[in-house]
């Protein structure tokens, strides 16, 4: 190479952030004097299986026909990968499943007679039609139930068979709408484990729900909604740790408990010391305390414990105390 010959360096590249799954600016809609929706900021990733939480009347469903295009905002904007709810609506529809919280089934069909007639509206060639309808039978457990007549099914197996329609044209988000609703315990574990499966798929699911206790089990990311506004955003733990003061510890001390209490009292990082049935509840002053030192304290002091656990706030909790139970 000439000694005079430019050095060429290759331009630096960076890779541009992933378009999110759902998007929502202001989003807004009014129904004459009541404001169903305000100004709604939302922002949820692709890949996450999000939770969505209100009262009845918190804006919760409003939101979803938005996102499906079957209500349009009275201001705002909301996209779905990239695509406008009301400018790319077709788009839209192509890239979602909308399972709402009641919908209606044709009782009279075959359960591959309604998934085939669902498949031709998404104009699925009739040749892959069969084995699509087969592959989402199998992923919600109807393979058993293809032949029979959809007024035969359960409750738990109509919603199934409900899931299945919205999976028929392979959406890459789905919008459900209390899909455990009125189910039994047995078929809401199996309909929460479909959705856990649906997520190892790469699905983005956004999910609303009373059924606060699975739900916190469930997602990886919740929306608190009341009147209409969005009061908390993010992952379940943090709107756990907005909520909470501090840690709160729990410590079994066989017999007489008085001594523990005050040993831990005297501790600065400790805010409360208390028995409660037995139990004696430790309360720290913030979460940032490393509360590894309580078995340290009590071993030194010749304090037998029998059990130390953390207390986590549940969703249920929490929402209870981010909410005031106000309805539109």
């Amino acid at each position: 190479m000439n000694a005079s010959s430019p050095t060429i360096i290759p331009a630096a590249t960076t890779e541009a952030p992933p378009l999110p799954a759902v998007q929502t600016i202001g989003l807004t809609r009014v129904y004459g004097a009541m404001t169903a929706l305000n100004s709604l900021n939302l922002t949820i990733n692709q890949g996450d299986l999000f939770g969505f939480i209100g009262s009845n009347g918190a804006g919760k469903t409003t939101t979803l026909r938005i996102l499906a295009t079957f209500l349009q905002p009275s201001a705002g904007t909301a996209r779905v990968l990239g695509h406008d709810v009301v400018k790319d609506a077709d788009a839209v529809r192509h890239v979602i499943g909308y399972m709402p919280d009641f919908f209606g089934v044709y009782k009279d069909m075959e359960v591959t007679e309604y998934l085939d007639f669902f498949g031709a509206c998404y104009k699925i060639p009739s040749g892959k039609r069969e084995q699509t309808v087969s592959d989402v039978l199998e992923l919600v457990g109807l393979s058993e139930k293809r032949g029979a007549l959809i007024g035969a099914l359960s409750r738990g197996m109509q919603q199934r068979l409900g899931l299945a329609r919205v999976l028929i044209h392979d959406p890459k988000v789905l919008l459900l709408d209390e899909p455990a609703s009125g189910l039994d315990p047995r078929a809401r574990i199996e309909m929460m484990a479909i959705l856990q499966e649906l997520q190892r798929m790469k699905k983005t699911i956004i999910i609303s729900s009373h059924i606060l206790s699975e739900l916190q089990n469930l997602c990886n990311r919740v929306a608190i909604i009341e009147r209409g506004q969005l009061i908390y955003s993010g992952p379940v733990q943090g709107v756990r740790d907005q909520m909470a003061a501090g840690l709160v510890y729990w410590v079994t001390v066989p017999g007489d408990s008085s001594r523990a209490i005050e040993i831990l009292q005297a501790r600065p990082e400790i805010s409360e010391v208390v028995a409660v049935d037995g139990q004696v509840k430790v309360s720290f002053k913030s979460h940032d305390v490393d509360p590894s030192f309580l078995p340290e304290v009590l071993v030194q002091c010749g304090i037998k414990f029998t059990g130390l656990w953390e207390d986590e706030l549940g969703l249920e909790e929490v929402f209870l105390r981010v909410t005031k139970g106000d309805t539109q």
